[in-house]
């Protein structure tokens, strides 16, 4: 595989967001990864990212931080389920009253987590050295 150093990206628009989108399609992640700090508006989700900035072949483990949440509603995920693993597809930006707006992640089996924000602050990081797989994700044409 190749060598890269670990990705760290920081959204502030609806642009940003779509790569850092791009980067977490097929990520996977546990529901008690998922954490919403209220009084501090943060949401937080750490997940195992598949690299395919790097070819493919690799997961790393990786962590999402939205800021300036108000609010976080989940659609067909199963909160008292904390093991239940969820595949992250996609993240989309919603606008509303600007800057505002609803920051929606998609999971596959048609699950989401929409978190309502003041503003996009997003931050994505790679917590951790890159492990090789042999899964790759598949996608229906």
């Amino acid at each position: 595989m190749t060598e890269s150093q670990p990705l760290r990206l920081l959204a502030q628009d609806a642009e940003d967001l779509a790569v850092i989108s791009a980067a977490m399609q097929d990520a996977v992640a546990k529901v008690g990864d998922i954490t919403f700090e209220a009084k501090a508006r943060l949401l937080t989700i750490a997940f195992n990212r598949y690299r395919w900035e790097a070819g493919g072949g690799e997961r790393v483990r990786s962590a999402l931080q939205l800021g300036c949440v108000l609010k976080v509603q989940a659609r067909k995920i199963r909160r008292n389920a904390p093991d239940a693993v969820l595949e992250i597809l996609a993240m989309m930006f919603e606008p509303t009253e600007a800057p505002g707006g609803v920051v929606t992640l998609s999971c596959a089996g048609g699950g989401d987590l929409r978190a309502t924000v003041e503003c996009v602050e997003a931050v994505l990081a790679d917590l951790s050295q890159p492990w090789p797989t042999r899964r790759k994700p598949e996608h229906e044409v």
